[in-house]
C-alpha cells in the first residue's frame, strides 16, 4: 500500500473499534444519567412523603423526619455531593488583578469530569500497537480522535441549551450543564488538534518514504475537504482562547456573539469536512445542529408568547436605586413563576446586541386589567355607557433587581438616573422561566442566606412558604431569612415587598429575619426592630447561624444560598459540618458562566 494513502480517507482507520468506543462512551453517559435519575426520583419520593405526612403536624411530631436513617447518605453528602474540590473554595472566583480567572468545580463534578476525560483518553490510546507500520498507527489515531470529536459534539451542543431536556428530567441546573459544556468543548478541541497532528505526522512520514514534498498551502488550497477541516480546527482553537474565564467575564456580550459565530464556523467546517470525506459520523453533526435549531425555536416561541400580542408588547419600567435598578416587566400573557426561578432580560432599544442576562425574579403580581377592543376605546355616548364594566384579562408583572455593574446594567442605571423622576419606560422582553428546580415545601425548617442582590432569589421562597403555611399546604414551620449587604441603602431595593411580607398572616409565628450591614454609615443606624427582625453591624458569620438554627430546627432542614462566591462557600462549609447531625440539605443558586 502506498505510504501516502494513510494521510486521507479511511485507509488505516479502525472503524470497528471506533464504533465500539462510541457505544462505550454513550453507555457510560447513559449509566451516569440513569444513576442520577434514580437518585433524584428516590429523593423526590422521600420529599413527597415527608411533605404529605407533615402537613398537619406540630413541630414535635416532625422530629422523626429530622433524623438521619443511617450514616452512609450523610457521609456522601458531606464528603462528595456538597463538598468543594479542596478545603472550602468552590464558587469564589480566582482573581488576577482585574481579571476573573474562574472557579473550581465541586468534588462530585470533578469526579464526573475526570471519568469522562479519562475514558476519552483511554479510547484514543486503545490502538493496534502490534502494527509494524508507523503510518498505520498515525492513521488509526487520526481516525479515533476525529471520530470521538464528532461524537462529543452532540452532548456539547445539548448541554449548551437553556431548554436542555435533561435539566427538568434530572433536576440538574443549567449552571452545572454549562460547566460540562465548557469542559467537553475543551476535550473536543484537544481531540481535533490531535486529529490534525496525526494527519501531519503521517504526511511527513510519507514524504520521507517517497521523497516527495507537498507544501501545506497547496494541500489546503486545492482540497475543500482539507481546507474546511482546517477552518473548523482553527475556529475551535480561537474558541478555546476567547472562552477563557478572563475574556468571558471581561466583555461578556462581545464574547457571546463572537463565540456563536466561531461555533457556527467550527460546526459548518466539520460538517463539510465530514460530507466531502464521506465520513460515517456526519449524522452526529446534523443531529447536533438540529437540536440547536429546535432549542432556539423554543426560546423564541416562549419570547413571542410571553411578550407580544396583536395589540402591544411588554412594557418595562425602570427605577434607579442606589447602585441598582428595580425593573418591572408588564407581560402580555398571564404567568405564575415558580419559587426560585429566573429569566433572561432583553433590551433591544438599549443595546445593539441580542444577548440577554439572567436575573432572579424578585416579585410578581397577577391582576385583572381591562381588555380594550376598538369598540371599547370609543368615548361613551350616554350615561349608561359610563357604568358599563369592561371585559378583563389577567396580566402578570414581574420585577427584577439589577445590580449596576458594567455593560447593559450600567447603561440602564445611567439612563434611569438621568431622568428627572429617576424612572423611565421602554420596551423589552423576558425569556423564561428557567430554574426553580428545588421545592422547599417538605422541610420543617428553611434557612435562606442572601448576599447583596441575591435576596431576589430568596424572596419568592419566603412569600410562597408563608402563603403555604397560611393555607396548610406546606410542612414548613420555621423560616429564617439572612441577608448580608454593604450599606443600608440596599434595603430600599426590596422595601415594598418586605412590607407586604410583614403584613402576611402568621408571619410572626414562622418568619425570622436577620440583616447584616457590613459597612454601616453610623453604628447607631443598626438597630433591631424586634425579635423577628434583627439587624447587626459587621460581617455575617454563617457558621454561627447554621449551628444555632440546627439546634432549633423543626423536622428536616434546608439551607439555601444565593450571593457572592466567597459568601456561598462559607454557607456551604457551615452546612457540611451539620449534615451528620440530622436531615440537613444544601441548595446553591449561582450563575457562574
Amino acid at each position: 500500500m502506498a505510504p501516502g494513502n494513510f494521510t486521507h480517507g479511511l485507509i488505516g482507520v479502525n472503524l470497528q473499534m471506533d464504533d465500539l468506543t462510541t457505544k462505550a462512551l454513550w453507555l457510560s453517559i447513559g449509566i451516569v444519567c440513569l444513576a442520577i435519575l434514580v437518585g433524584r426520583v428516590t429523593l423526590w419520593a422521600i420529599a413527597q412523603l415527608r411533605h404529605l405526612f407533615n402537613l398537619q403536624t406540630d413541630p414535635i411530631q416532625q422530629a422523626y423526619w429530622g433524623r438521619n436513617g443511617g450514616t452512609i447518605w450523610p457521609w456522601l453528602k458531606k464528603s462528595l455531593f456538597f463538598a468543594p474540590l479542596i478545603r472550602k473554595r468552590h464558587n469564589r472566583n480566582f482573581q488576577f488583578g482585574p481579571l476573573n480567572m474562574g472557579t473550581l468545580p465541586s468534588r462530585f463534578h470533578t469526579l464526573l469530569l475526570l471519568l469522562y476525560i479519562l475514558s476519552n483518553t483511554v479510547y484514543c490510546l486503545f490502538l493496534n500497537y502490534k502494527s509494524c507500520n508507523r503510518m498505520a498507527i498515525y492513521a488509526e489515531i487520526r481516525g479515533r480522535t476525529g471520530h470521538l470529536a464528532f461524537v462529543n459534539m452532540l452532548p456539547l451542543m445539548i448541554f449548551s441549551g437553556r431548554n436542555n431536556p435533561l435539566i427538568s428530567l434530572l433536576r440538574v441546573s443549567f449552571d452545572t450543564f454549562n460547566l460540562f459544556h465548557r469542559w467537553i468543548s475543551r476535550l473536543v478541541v484537544v481531540e481535533a488538534v490531535a486529529h490534525t497532528i496525526a494527519w501531519a505526522a503521517a504526511k511527513q512520514a510519507a514524504e520521507k518514504v517517497t521523497g516527495k514534498h507537498y507544501p501545506m498551502t497547496k494541500v489546503f488550497q486545492n482540497d475543500p475537504f482539507m481546507s474546511w477541516g482546517l477552518a473548523s480546527v482553527l475556529a475551535m482553537l480561537f474558541i478555546l482562547f476567547q472562552a477563557s474565564s478572563a475574556i468571558r467575564h471581561l466583555a461578556y456580550e462581545t464574547f457571546l456573539h463572537l463565540h456563536q459565530i466561531l461555533a457556527f464556523v467550527a460546526f459548518l467546517g466539520a460538517a463539510i469536512h465530514a460530507r466531502d470525506g464521506n465520513l460515517p459520523l456526519k449524522t452526529y453533526l446534523y443531529v447536533a445542529f438540529s437540536f440547536w435549531a429546535i432549542e432556539r425555536g423554543i426560546r423564541w416561541s416562549h419570547i413571542i408568547y410571553r411578550n407580544f400580542s396583536i395589540r402591544s408588547s411588554t412594557k418595562v419600567t425602570v427605577e434607579a436605586l442606589s447602585e441598582a435598578c428595580r425593573v418591572t416587566f408588564e407581560l402580555e400573557r398571564p404567568w405564575k413563576p415558580r419559587s426560585g426561578c429566573h429569566v433572561y432580560a432583553h433590551f433591544p432599544t438599549l443595546t445593539w446586541s441580542l444577548s440577554s442576562h439572567p436575573f432572579s425574579i424578585a416579585w410578581y403580581d397577577t391582576r385583572p386589567t381591562p381588555y380594550l377592543t376598538l369598540e371599547d376605546e370609543k368615548l361613551p355616548t350616554s350615561s349608561k355607557d359610563l357604568g358599563k364594566p369592561l371585559p378583563t384579562r389577567t396580566t402578570t408583572s414581574i420585577t427584577l433587581i439589577m445590580s449596576k455593574k458594567s455593560g447593559m446594567t450600567a447603561k440602564l442605571h445611567a439612563r434611569a438616573r438621568t431622568s428627572p423622576t429617576g424612572i423611565i419606560t421602554l420596551r423589552g422582553y423576558v425569556e423564561g422561566p428557567y430554574g426553580g428546580l428545588e421545592s422547599l415545601c417538605s422541610y420543617g425548617t428553611v434557612l435562606l442566606f442572601a448576599g447583596g442582590v441575591g435576596i431576589t432569589h430568596q424572596l419568592s421562597f419566603v412569600r410562597d412558604l408563608l402563603q403555604g403555611y397560611d393555607q396548610g399546604t406546606v410542612a414548613t414551620r420555621r423560616i429564617v431569612l439572612v441577608w448580608s449587604v454593604r450599606t443600608q441603602e440596599a434595603f430600599d431595593w426590596v422595601h415594598p415587598w418586605m412590607t407586604e411580607i410583614f403584613k402576611m398572616p402568621h408571619r410572626r409565628e414562622v418568619l425570622k429575619v436577620m440583616l447584616f450591614v457590613t459597612k454601616p454609615r453610623h453604628a447607631g443606624d443598626v438597630v433591631s426592630r424586634s425579635n423577628q427582625v434583627q439587624m447587626y453591624g459587621g460581617r455575617c458569620k454563617p457558621g454561627r447561624i447554621v449551628e444555632e438554627e440546627v439546634d432549633k430546627r423543626v423536622g428536616a432542614m434546608a439551607v439555601t444560598v444565593c450571593g457572592p462566591g466567597a459568601f456561598a462557600d462559607e454557607v456551604r462549609m457551615a452546612t457540611r459540618g451539620k449534615v451528620e447531625e440530622g436531615v440537613v440539605d444544601f441548595v446553591e443558586e449561582s450563575f457562574s458562566w
